[in-house]
């Protein structure tokens, strides 16, 4: 792991919930369990996870951390200011962030979801006429991430445009990768995180659960709590099906 303190380069420390500001925990986004059962959030290692089943509301989560930390909602780094639709909540109005000492001098929201919206952001602006220095596409690899398959572009982020000492917040970033791809990104974030980064992901992979020393919250519907990684369903069904997969499918597959 890094040669520095982990705590001492932590970019963000904490995000809060102003409970006593929430107009109503019966309202979008404030009923979701992920929302509705926070209260303060610790981040004490360089790599978080957030885990539970679809509809928790993990993404709208980290979504409402990164648009309080200054992201655009819909992804890109902290100058992207586009917005092609306004979907995003308002919950990052009512978490408070605890900055570290440190100041991160890179950053990057990265959503499965909206990153076709980032990549036509960034030829839109290679596009402008007036526009001065080289190309952004320089920073992704040096081609359009629209002429990339849509893993090829996830990863080209990763390996070119991340280069260190950032705070890194991934929605769901295996949804176009392969296991093979995402084995690879675990390695590019160990070489980002011996360079003093923080990444803060939300994720259903155990394969990118499995780095080593990270923190896992599980969001499980009736509280958010941190577990280990034997612990989680992303483990344990994979590992029983990977361990019996004729018996599961017999079972899953059954009539009776």
């Amino acid at each position: 792991m890094s040669l520095y303190s982990e705590e001492a380069q932590l970019y963000l420390r904490h995000a809060e919930l102003m409970r006593e500001h929430i107009p109503s925990f019966g309202e979008y986004p404030f009923h979701l369990p992920a929302v509705r059962e926070l209260r303060r959030l610790e981040f004490k290692h360089q790599v978080t996870f957030l885990v539970g089943e679809n509809g928790t509301g993990k993404s709208t989560l980290l979504e409402g951390i990164a648009a309080a930390w200054g992201f655009n909602p819909e992804g890109g780094t902290l100058n992207f200011s586009f917005s092609t639709q306004a979907t995003h909540s308002g919950l990052h109005q009512y978490l408070r962030l605890a900055r570290g000492v440190r100041r991160p001098k890179d950053g990057f929201f990265l959503r499965a979801e909206s990153f076709y919206n980032v990549a036509s952001y960034i030829d839109r602006l290679d596009e402008e006429p007036d526009r001065f220095g080289p190309p952004l596409k320089h920073s992704y690899g040096g081609k359009s991430l629209h002429e990339q398959s849509h893993g090829e572009s996830f990863f080209a982020a990763f390996v070119h445009r991340f280069s260190g000492q950032g705070l890194y917040l991934l929605d769901e970033p295996e949804a176009a990768l392969s296991p093979l791809r995402q084995m690879s990104l675990l390695v590019r974030m160990h070489e980002l995180v011996e360079r003093r980064s923080q990444f803060i992901i939300a994720t259903h992979s155990p394969i990118l659960l499995g780095y080593p020393g990270a923190q896992i919250y599980l969001l499980d519907g009736e509280d958010i709590r941190s577990v280990a990684y034997e612990e989680t369903d992303h483990y344990a069904i994979t590992k029983a099906f990977l361990n019996d997969r004729s018996g599961m499918l017999r079972e899953l597959l059954s009539s009776e």
